[in-house]
């Protein structure tokens, strides 16, 4: 008999109750069983309404015995097809979720392989089977089932093998299984990022959203929907928190927005020049600074090569915001238009600021040998000043290439940058890949497990340090998602995957880019009544 099977939505909604009795529908292999089971709870209904003078005690006695048959129902029915065939290579599965590690609280990792009309999946651990998941086109796996078995396997590889069958393979082919590693290491719950179109497009409709790794719930935190002309971007947390949150309204009436502590304001940092703004935001780890690199930025279409477009800067400082005294703190040496600065980030103990710096280029038209530095200066957060002496960390003129986006990871043990060729901004920068140092004696590791013949760009670290996000062009050269990575107690970094969706075929629908990902440790619940009062005023 052909194999019936119910949705997903269906398998996680439909349950059967009254009085106690629920379990949950995790697959029906044949259609005749569902339907005789509901035949089963129809007759008990019947029996309450029909026999009242039956005591409670039968009636529940009653009630178990259908329960029980109907279990035993659904396993036999289930009659999961076996592939005839065994094949010595693995499958190619999409996304790709072979021989990475995962934290023991992610969500499930749905997947396809092409051309299949029928799939089975057996879950592993240890030698022991301990789910078997069937589809027609793609594996979707019970969040309930996947939760309780990755806690069965901390530590420990989750072994999946995969059969396929489709018009070619008729009798189906068993593929050489492929293993997970899952680690006791636990994800932040929230993430949150940006998601705009890739480029060329007016802003339209942008915003800045969070996402639940745990599941696939998603939800906005502030988007440019009550005015499409204002861009929304540069969002930054204190200590990974979601009551503390930064980020910039561009256009027309915007600024800067703070969210702390339950209320919304937008700090006064026209000081810096009315060409300028503050952006890319980096809280320290006292939360009583924000240190902002202050931008013109521009974009310019070209002609020739391969690349469409360049962004770039016109001029960048950077500028120091004391929550505390709210008073917008410069130096001289940060002001200087015979020196760019941008990308400020705090090291782990709040006593360094480390930066990108240039010196100045006939832009756009010298945007290829423009190149940054990484530079190091030290900081007295009792007074808010910055030290005498500047350090580079890696000198760009010198060794060639162009630095970006320094995030020190929560234990101050490592340095995570972009380095692209040239110019300020990465995202359009095919050779752009991430690199690493060691601070504690400055020598670069080898992270090429992370990167790819496409860019990879914005990136930050879990607050345990474990987990590395960082945004990728890999899937098609156009739009941007997010990679997850492990960097486990040795310093190893294994294989990244692709953030795991709810269904397989998000991952290419969805024509928005993810960028300035961030890891929070909650929810993020900005008032948007106050949001739009601030900065979308009715006109």
């Amino acid at each position: 008999m052909q194999k019936y099977m119910l949705s997903l939505k269906a398998q996680n909604e439909l349950a059967f109750f009254n009085n106690g009795l629920l379990f949950e529908i995790f697959s029906f292999q044949q259609l005749i069983c569902y339907l005789f089971v509901r035949l089963c709870f129809q007759f008990y209904i019947y029996l309450q309404k029909m026999l009242p003078a039956i005591n409670n005690t039968h009636i529940m006695n009653i009630k178990w015995l259908i329960g029980a048959i109907s279990v035993g129902l659904f396993i036999s029915c289930e009659n999961v097809k076996e592939a005839q065939t065994v094949s010595n290579s693995y499958p190619s599965v999409f996304p790709d979720y072979t021989f990475t590690a995962i934290p023991y609280n992610i969500a499930p990792l749905n997947f396809e392989v092409k051309g299949a009309q029928e799939i089975r999946a057996d879950f592993a651990g240890e030698g022991v089977n301990l789910l078997t998941v069937t589809g027609k086109h793609e594996i979707r796996i019970p969040k309930k089932k996947w939760k309780e078995m990755l806690d069965k396997l901390k530590d420990k590889d989750l072994e999946v093998t995969v059969s396929v069958w489709n018009s070619s393979s008729p009798e189906g082919v068993r593929y050489k299984p492929f293993t997970v590693r899952v680690a006791s290491d636990a994800i932040d719950e929230w993430i949150a990022y940006r998601l705009i179109e890739p480029g060329y497009e007016g802003w339209n409709m942008l915003g800045i959203y969070q996402r639940n790794l745990t599941s696939f719930e998603e939800k906005e935190i502030a988007t440019n929907r009550a005015d499409k002309s204002k861009c929304m971007n540069c969002h930054s947390f204190a200590n990974y928190s979601p009551q503390q949150m930064i980020f910039h309204v561009r256009g027309e009436g915007g600024g800067t927005a703070l969210w702390k502590d339950g209320e919304l304001s937008k700090l006064p940092l026209e000081t810096t020049g009315p060409k300028k703004s503050g952006t890319y935001p980096m809280w320290h780890p006292n939360g009583r600074y924000i240190v902002f690199s202050s931008n013109l930025t521009r974009q310019s279409f070209l002609s020739e090569g391969e690349k469409a477009l360049e962004v770039y800067d016109l001029q960048s400082d950077l500028i120091l915001y004391d929550i505390q005294t709210k008073k917008v703190l410069t130096d001289k040496r940060f002001m200087d238009e015979a020196h760019w600065e941008t990308f400020p980030a705090w090291s782990a103990d709040g006593k360094s600021l480390y930066y990108c710096g240039a010196l100045p280029k006939n832009m756009p038209i010298d945007y290829q040998n423009l190149h940054y530095s990484l530079c190091k200066v030290d900081f007295d957060e009792a007074t808010g000043t910055f030290g005498e002496r500047i350090d580079t960390i890696y000198n760009a003129e010198r060794d060639g290439g162009s630095v970006s986006f320094p995030r020190l990871s929560p234990d101050g043990h490592y340095l995570l940058y972009t380095k692209a060729a040239c110019a300020t901004f990465p995202i359009w920068h095919k050779e752009a890949d991430l690199k690493m140092l060691r601070l504690s004696d400055g020598e670069e590791l080898d992270v090429e497990i992370l990167n790819s013949a496409e860019t990879e760009s914005y990136h930050s670290w879990s607050s345990n340090g474990r987990w590395i996000l960082f945004s990728s062009r890999r899937l098609d050269g156009r739009y941007t998602r997010l990679f997850i990575a492990w960097m486990d107690e040795k310093g190893n970094i294994h294989k990244p995957f692709l953030l795991p969706q709810s269904t397989v075929e998000h991952n290419v629908l969805r024509t928005k880019s993810y960028n300035i990902p961030e890891f929070i440790k909650g929810e993020v619940t900005l008032p948007q009544k106050q949001l739009n009062a601030l900065f979308f005023p009715q006109k």
